[in-house]
C-alpha cells in the first residue's frame, strides 16, 4: 500500500531546539511506499518553560488522527524522536568539524604569513642563493630507499661538513628570525628554511611558491655522502634524483637554481631562466677567459644528455613553464623525508 506521512516540527521561541526568537515549523516526510500501516501525521512542539505554572519544561506530541489507538501514538512518539536524534546528530557533527576545519586554516595561515614576515626582514637579494642553497642541502640529503634524510632540519648539525661549506652564514641570518617567530609560537628548523627558500625565489622575482607548515626536526645529523657530487654526469645525476624520488624533468627544473648566485648565469640577484639560455650557448667551451669558469660540472654535464637538453631547451624558450614546473618541483624537494605533526 501506497501512503504518504509526515513529522511537523514547530520550534517556538526560547525551546531547546530554536536559538532565535521567531518560531520555525519543520516538516519531515517518510518514503511514500511503505509495507507497515500509515503513520499519523505529528506535530512537534518545544514551548517556553513558565516559573509560574510550570516546574518542568514540556514536549507535547499531539497525534492528530483521533482514531489511532494510544499504541499507535506511543508508537509514533518513539519514532518521531529517534528521528529528530538521527538527523540532528549528524549536522552537530557536520559544524563541529568544519569550525574545527576553518580554525585550523585559519591558525596555519597567521603562522605562516609570521615566518614570511621576519624572514623578510632579514633577507636581501644578495643573500638569497645562500638561503636556496640551505633548502637544496637539508632537503637534498633523501634516499627513498633507506627512507632516510629529507627536509628535517638536521643541517644544523652538518654545518661542518666540508659539502656544506659557507651555509653556517645563511643560517645564522635565519637563526635571528627564527628567534622572533618562536617568541609567538615555536616553528620548526625544517619549516623555517622551507619557506625562507621559497621567499628567497619569490624576492629575486620568481613564482610565488606556498608550502604547508608542520615539518617535525631531526633530532639528529643524516647519514653523510648523500648529497649528489657536484662531479657527476648527466646519468649519475639522474640516478641520484631518482632515489629521491624526483625525474629528470625535475632535476633540470630544480638546477635552474643555479641562476641566483656567482656561477655565472646572467644577473646573481635576479631569478629566470638565464641559466637554460647560457647552458645552450655552451661558454666554457670557449679557450680561456671567465667563460671557461661558468657553472659547476654538474651544470655542463646536463647539456651532454638528450633528454635533459630537451628540458633545457624547453625552459630557454618558455620562462612561465619553467617558473611552474620549478615551483611544483621546489614543493616536492621539500617535502621529501618530511616527518609531519599529527593534527
Amino acid at each position: 500500500m501506497s501512503m504518504s506521512s509526515s513529522i511537523l516540527f514547530n520550534c517556538k521561541p526560547g525551546s531547546l531546539l530554536c536559538s532565535s526568537t521567531s518560531s520555525f515549523l519543520f516538516k519531515f516526510k517518510f518514503p511514500a511506499s511503505s509495507q507497515c500501516s500509515p503513520l499519523p501525521t505529528v506535530e512537534f512542539h518545544a514551548t517556553t518553560p513558565r516559573a509560574s505554572t510550570h516546574t518542568h519544561n514540556h514536549i507535547s506530541i499531539e497525534n492528530e488522527s483521533s482514531s489511532e489507538s494510544a499504541a499507535s501514538t506511543s508508537t509514533s512518539r518513539r519514532r518521531a524522536l529517534v528521528f529528530v536524534a538521527a538527523t540532528t546528530t549528524p549536522l552537530l557533527l557536520l559544524f563541529n568539524h568544519e569550525a574545527f576545519a576553518v580554525g585550523l586554516a585559519t591558525t596555519t595561515s597567521e603562522n605562516y604569513l609570521l615566518i614570511k614576515e621576519e624572514v623578510r626582514k632579514v633577507l636581501s637579494k644578495a643573500k638569497a642563493a645562500g638561503v636556496l642553497r640551505l633548502v637544496f642541502h637539508d632537503a637534498g640529503t633523501f634516499d627513498m630507499d633507506e627512507n632516510s634524510g629529507g627536509m628535517n632540519g638536521s643541517i644544523v648539525y652538518e654545518l661542518d661538513r666540508p659539502e656544506n661549506a659557507g651555509l653556517k652564514k645563511p643560517m645564522k641570518i635565519l637563526e635571528k628570525a627564527k628567534t622572533e617567530v618562536d617568541a609567538v609560537k615555536p616553528v620548526s628548523w625544517a619549516d623555517m628554511i622551507a619557506v625562507a627558500g621559497a621567499e628567497a625565489v619569490s624576492l629575486c622575482g620568481g613564482p610565488t611558491i606556498r608550502v604547508p607548515l608542520g615539518r617535525l626536526d631531526s633530532m639528529e645529523p643524516d647519514p653523510e655522502g648523500k648529497l649528489p657530487q657536484e662531479s657527476l654526469d648527466a646519468p649519475g645525476l639522474k640516478q641520484s634524483f631518482q632515489r629521491k624520488g624526483l625525474s629528470t624533468q625535475e632535476l633540470v627544473a630544480l638546477s635552474g637554481a643555479h641562476t641566483l648566485g656567482s656561477k655565472g648565469f646572467g644577473n646573481p640577484t635576479v631569478f629566470d631562466n638565464s641559466y637554460f639560455k647560457i647552458l645552450l650557448q655552451k661558454p666554457w667551451t670557449s679557450s680561456g677567459g671567465m667563460a671557461s669558469m661558468i657553472g659547476l660540472p654538474s651544470d655542463r654535464a646536463l647539456t651532454d644528455d638528450n633528454e635533459c637538453l630537451r628540458w633545457i631547451t624547453k625552459y630557454a624558450e618558455n620562462q612561465s613553464m619553467f617558473f611552474e614546473d620549478f615551483k611544483n618541483a621546489y614543493t616536492k624537494l621539500v617535502n621529501s623525508g618530511a616527518k609531519w605533526k599529527s593534527m
